[in-house]
């Protein structure tokens, strides 16, 4: 059921009961299996991320970013010292464990403690962190820390709606698209119509169970393929 009625006959929405604002995200270190989040540090981790982002052979990375690409390591560096400062957006760098380096970073922003709704952006993930195991704990961890740790209802994640490969990642994890707003945004001079994806905490408890699932060590063979696939172990567990 997805609503009630009050005395005049009218839907209205399910109570939340005992509900109170929820704590603001704070700059902890979330640990997993294959990496570790840290708040984002521009003299500790700077010159890593510019280097793994460096691995790229093109800028195409940036493309649907509103910052980058970089020229050169200063200037990531003035970025990063930026964005370091910022509460929302509240940056996290990813460190990859196998090798200690700080190989990508993802934000929390649009935090709205009352209501409970936070959105992870800004994922900016080097060619060293993407699809490995790595990318999706980081992705767990912070999903896991916004729902378990701090309570919150609402979990967005929004892109440019040309962006297929950020449309498809969204839906990989679990999140269910919800909409596009037309003309949304402007930025690096162009229009950005905006694709709403997010998860409750209501998805939540399924959504964990399958990310456990898909990343304990057994799901993966000697050569580190994946033995099935998240959206398979979801169907499964469904």
């Amino acid at each position: 059921m997805s609503h009630t009625a009050n005395t005049y006959g009218q839907p209205i929405g399910l109570p939340v009961s005992g509900w109170t604002p929820r704590p603001r995200p704070g700059r902890v270190t979330l640990d997993g299996r294959y990496c570790r989040l840290e708040p984002l540090d521009a003299q500790r981790h700077g010159a890593e991320l510019y280097a793994a982002y460096a691995m790229a052979p093109d800028g195409r990375d940036w493309t649907y970013m509103s910052v980058g690409p970089f020229e050169d390591e200063a200037s990531y560096l003035v970025h990063a010292h930026k964005v370091e400062a910022s509460a929302d957006p509240l940056h996290y760098a990813v460190i990859d464990r196998a090798s200690g380096r700080a190989v990508g970073t993802l934000a929390l922003l649009r935090i709205d403690p009352a209501n409970g709704s936070i959105e992870v952006g800004f994922v900016a993930f080097s060619p060293a962190l993407k699809r490995t195991p790595v990318s999706t704990e980081a992705q767990y961890l912070l999903m896991t820390y916004v729902f378990d740790g701090l309570g919150y209802r609402r979990y967005e994640w929004k892109c440019d709606d040309l962006n297929a490969p950020s449309r498809a990642a969204a839906a990989r994890l679990g999140f269910q698209y919800e909409g596009t707003f037309r003309q949304a945004v402007v930025y690096k001079g162009r229009n950005r119509d905006t694709a709403w994806f997010a998860m409750t905490d209501r998805d939540w408890p399924a959504l964990s169970a399958a990310f456990d699932a898909w990343l304990a060590p057994a799901n993966f063979d000697e050569q580190g393929n994946q033995r099935r696939s998240l959206a398979a172990i979801r169907a499964e567990q469904a």
